[in-house]
C-alpha cells in the first residue's frame, strides 16, 4: 500500500468573536491535501473501515445529510480529506468531553487547499484537538497504528489546563442563556461579565460586589464565630489554641468531644471531628496546623453537615453530606476495599466529578484509621463498617427541605460578615427542623464557595447556582434585555471611517455618556486621545470594551480583521458599513472580487441587535443589499436624493434616511423630511468641510442612537477633528 504524505498546515488562525463562519470563537485551518486531492474518501483501501473502528460515534454525525449516519454516507460515497479531519476533530472533543457542534470545510481558488473550521471556545484546546485529528487522520490513511486514549487524553488535560472551572463555567454559561457578553479576563477564573460601565466581574464565586473585609472576616473563623455570637447566631463554642499540649487542655475545659480545625482553612482540609483521646487530639493539631495561621478546638456538635449558599441575601441551595465508610468481606484489605469504592463514577480528580477519590495514606484518613485500630493493610473481617471520612463529602441535595428558621439564620450570618455570596457549614440534625430545637450551629461562612455540589449532586436535584448568581449582579426587571450592554456603534468600510467613528463618538459624549472611540487613528476615550496608534482591530475594541469607565464605544473594524480575529463584542447597537473596497489586499484570504466581500463586510450587519439599527450606504448597491441581513432597523444614507432605493426604503412608510437635496442634509422618516442644515454649515471649527459620505454617515448613526438632530448639528460644529 502506498503512502500518502502528511496533509499539510499552511495557516492556522483563532477567530476570537463572530466572523464570516459564526458568532462564536472558531480554529480556521487553512489545508493543503497535496497528492490526496485525488484521493476521497472512497478510494483510500480501508481507510473508511479503520476510522469508523476507532470512531464508532461518528454515526451520530448528520453532516450535510440531515439525518443519522448522514457523515458515514459521504464516507462511503466519497468525500475529500479536509472535511474527514472537520468530523474528526470535532469527535474527539466530544470524547474529551467538550461538545463541539459546528465545522465547515470549503475548497478555495488553489487545488487541493482548503478552509476547514471547527467550534473551540479556547485557542490552547483547539490547537491540541487539530493536532491529534491530524495524527489520527494520517494513521487511518496509511494503516498505521494510533493510541485514541492517549490522544483524548491529551485534549482533556489541555480542556482541564485551559478551561473555566465548573463554578465560573456555570455562571458565564447562565450569563450567556441571558445574553450577557462575557470576557475572560486571564488564565484563570477572572471573567468580566457585560461590557464597558455595564460590567461586572467574577472570579470563581466572588462578585465585584464581595468586599474585601468579609472575605477577611471570613478567613478568621474564630473571629467569624464571635462576631456571629455577638449577633445571637449559633456556634459552638471554641478557643485558638498554640500547642497541642493547650489543644487537649482547652478540650477538657469545653468538654469531650471536640472539633481540632484549622482557623483559615477551606475544602475541609485539616479538619477532624468527634475526638475524645489525649493522642487524637494532639494528632489533630499537628493536621490543623500546617492548612492555617492558626488552631482552633471547638465543642463537637452532633449532627450532619450541611452547606446552604446564600446569594443576595437569599438562601438560593442546599445540601447535606455523608460520612464514607467502607464495610468488610473477610478477604480484601482494606486498601483494596477504598481502591473498589474509588471506581464510583462520581469520584475523580478533575473538577466536574463531585466526589474526590480517597487516599488512605492522606493524613486525616489515616488518623481515622489508628482511632478504629486498623491500617491500609489490614483484612477487615465481614460485616465490619471502617469510617474513612466525616466531613467533606457534602453532595446530597436539601434545597427543598430547608426550614424557613435555618434559611433565616443562615441568611443572617452572610450578612453580619458581609459577604454577597456565601457558602454557610452549618451542623444540623435535620435541616427540616427550627435551628434551636436540634440544638444546631453554624460552624463557618465561606467566601467564594463552591458549587460544584450544588450543580452535580450525588443525590437530589441540581440547583440553578449559577443563574441565582448573575440574576444577583443584573437584577431582572425594566431593561433586563439590555444587561450588560452599552450602546456600540461597529463601523466598517474604507471611506472616511476614522472621521466618522470619531464624530459619532464626539455626538454620543456631547449626548451625556462617557464615550470610548478604537480606529485607525488611534483610542479616544471622553474627547481625550490615550493612543496614537490604530486601534481598529480585535484588541483595540477589548481594551475599550473592558475600560470601565466607558459608557458607550465606538469601534471601527476592517475586513482583514473581521478575516484575521473576527469582531471583538458579540452584538452592537448599531452597526454601519460604508462601502466593500479593500479586496485588492485580501488575496492571502483568497479573496479576489469585490463580489466576495459580501460575505466579510456582512458579519458587521449580522450582530446589530434587534432593537438596533443598520446604517447602509445606499449609493453602493452590494451594501444597500445587506439591509435584508438586518435583524434591526435599518437606516440608508445617499448623496442623491432621488437614488432608488432610498425611494423604495422610505416607501415603507417608516423607513428612516439621510440625504443631500440642494445641498441640504435632509432628515426622512418615510414622507416627512426635516432639513438638518446646509453642507456649507454643517462645517467644523475653522470652516474644515468634511467629506459628505462619512458626515452622512455619522449622522445617520448618531439619529439611529436617538440623538437629537438639534445636537446633532450643534455637534458637527464643535467637532474639533484634530483633537
Amino acid at each position: 500500500m502506498a503512502t500518502f504524505q502528511d496533509i499539510q498546515l499552511l495557516r492556522v488562525n483563532f477567530l476570537r468573536g463572530p466572523s464570516v463562519w459564526t458568532y462564536r470563537p472558531i480554529l480556521e485551518v487553512w489545508l493543503d491535501l497535496q497528492e490526496l486531492e485525488d484521493y476521497p474518501s472512497n478510494l483510500l483501501p480501508g481507510f473508511n473501515q479503520r476510522l469508523t473502528s476507532w470512531l464508532p460515534d461518528l454515526i451520530e454525525h448528520h453532516c450535510g445529510v440531515g439525518e443519522r449516519g448522514g457523515f458515514l454516507q459521504r464516507l462511503e460515497g466519497g468525500t475529500w480529506c479536509g472535511h474527514v479531519l472537520e468530523h474528526i476533530i470535532i469527535e474527539l472533543l466530544n470524547l474529551s468531553g467538550m461538545p463541539a457542534e459546528f465545522g465547515q470545510t470549503r475548497e478555495t481558488s488553489r487545488r487541493g487547499v482548503y478552509r476547514m473550521v471547527f467550534r473551540c471556545p479556547e485557542e490552547a484546546v483547539a490547537r491540541v484537538a487539530l493536532a491529534q485529528g491530524h495524527r489520527l487522520i494520517m494513521a487511518a490513511i496509511n494503516d498505521q497504528p494510533f493510541d485514541l486514549k492517549a490522544a483524548i487524553q491529551d485534549i482533556k488535560t489541555a480542556i482541564d489546563d485551559r478551561y473555566l472551572g465548573p463554578s465560573t463555567g456555570c455562571i458565564v454559561d447562565a450569563a450567556s442563556e441571558r445574553r450577557i457578553p462575557h470576557i475572560r479576563l486571564n488564565d484563570g477564573n477572572l471573567v468580566q461579565l457585560g461590557y464597558g460601565a455595564a460590567q461586572r466581574r467574577i472570579w470563581t464565586a466572588e462578585s465585584d460586589q464581595t468586599s474585601a473585609i468579609a472575605e477577611g472576616i471570613a478567613q478568621d473563623k474564630d473571629f467569624t464565630k464571635r462576631l456571629l455570637a455577638s449577633c445571637g447566631v449559633p456556634v459552638p463554642q471554641g478557643q485558638v489554641v498554640a500547642s497541642a499540649e493547650q489543644a487537649w487542655q482547652v478540650a477538657q475545659d469545653i468538654g469531650l468531644p471536640v472539633t481540632v480545625k484549622p482557623s483559615d482553612g477551606n475544602h475541609a482540609r485539616g479538619v477532624t471531628l468527634e475526638l475524645t483521646r489525649e493522642a487524637d487530639i494532639k494528632a489533630a493539631f499537628a493536621l490543623a496546623e500546617p492548612e492555617g495561621s492558626e488552631v482552633i478546638v471547638e465543642r463537637f456538635i452532633e449532627g450532619i453537615e450541611h452547606r446552604l449558599l446564600v446569594v443576595g441575601g437569599k438562601v438560593v441551595a442546599a445540601c447535606k453530606g455523608e460520612t464514607v465508610s467502607v464495610t468488610g468481606n473477610g478477604r480484601a484489605t482494606l486498601a483494596e476495599l477504598v481502591a473498589i469504592e474509588n471506581q464510583d463514577p462520581r469520584r475523580g480528580i478533575e473538577q466536574e466529578y463531585p466526589l474526590s477519590p480517597i487516599d488512605v495514606d492522606a493524613p486525616a484518613v489515616q488518623l481515622e484509621l489508628r482511632r478504629q485500630d486498623v491500617s491500609p493493610d489490614s483484612v477487615i473481617e465481614p460485616g465490619r463498617s471502617v469510617l474513612l471520612q466525616r466531613n467533606g463529602n457534602m453532595a446530597i441535595d436539601c434545597t427543598d427541605d430547608v426550614h424557613p428558621d435555618v434559611a433565616y439564620y443562615a441568611q443572617l450570618a452572610a450578612r453580619i460578615v458581609g459577604l454577597d455570596i456565601a457558602g454557610m457549614d452549618m451542623i444540623l440534625k435535620d435541616v427540616s427542623q427550627p435551628m434551636a430545637a436540634q440544638g444546631g450551629a453554624i460552624l463557618e461562612v465561606n467566601a467564594g464557595p463552591g458549587l460544584l455540589m450544588h450543580l452535580k449532586p450525588t443525590a437530589g436535584a441540581p440547583r440553578p447556582v449559577g443563574m441565582a448568581i448573575v440574576d444577583h449582579l443584573f437584577p431582572r426587571g425594566e431593561g433586563a434585555g439590555h444587561a450588560g450592554r452599552i450602546p456600540i456603534v461597529g463601523i466598517v468600510g474604507t471611506q472616511g471611517n476614522a472621521f466618522t467613528a470619531r464624530l459619532v463618538g464626539w455626538l454620543l459624549q456631547l449626548s451625556g455618556k462617557l464615550t470610548g472611540v478604537a480606529c485607525s487613528e488611534g483610542m479616544v476615550l471622553a474627547s481625550r486621545r490615550t493612543q496614537t496608534s490604530s486601534a481598529a482591530h480585535w484588541a483595540g475594541a477589548h481594551r475599550l470594551l473592558t475600560n470601565r469607565l466607558a459608557e458607550a464605544a465606538v469601534i471601527q473594524t476592517t475586513a482583514r480583521s473581521i478575516l484575521d480575529e473576527g469582531l471583538a463584542y458579540d452584538r452592537c447597537l448599531v452597526g454601519v458599513v460604508t462601502d466593500m473596497d479593500g479586496f485588492e489586499q485580501l488575496a492571502d484570504h483568497d479573496i479576489t472580487e469585490i463580489g466576495q466581500m459580501r460575505r466579510v463586510l456582512r458579519t458587521q450587519i449580522d450582530v446589530v441587535l434587534a432593537e438596533g439599527a443598520g446604517v447602509l450606504n445606499a449609493d453602493i448597491e452590494p451594501v444597500a443589499g445587506l439591509a435584508e441581513l438586518c435583524d434591526g432597523e435599518v437606516l440608508l444614507y445617499s448623496l442623491h436624493a432621488d437614488n432608488p432605493r432610498l425611494a423604495a426604503h422610505r416607501a415603507d412608510g417608516e423607513g428612516r434616511a439621510v440625504f443631500v437635496r440642494d445641498a441640504q442634509v435632509i432628515l426622512a422618516s418615510g414622507a416627512s423630511e426635516r432639513v438638518l442644515g446646509t453642507l456649507a454649515a454643517l462645517c467644523l471649527p475653522g470652516g474644515q468641510q468634511p467629506d459628505t459620505s462619512a458626515l452622512l454617515a455619522a449622522v445617520a448613526a448618531a439619529w439611529a442612537l436617538d440623538i437629537t438632530p438639534e445636537l446633532i448639528a450643534a455637534g458637527i460644529k464643535t467637532f474639533e477633528g484634530s483633537v
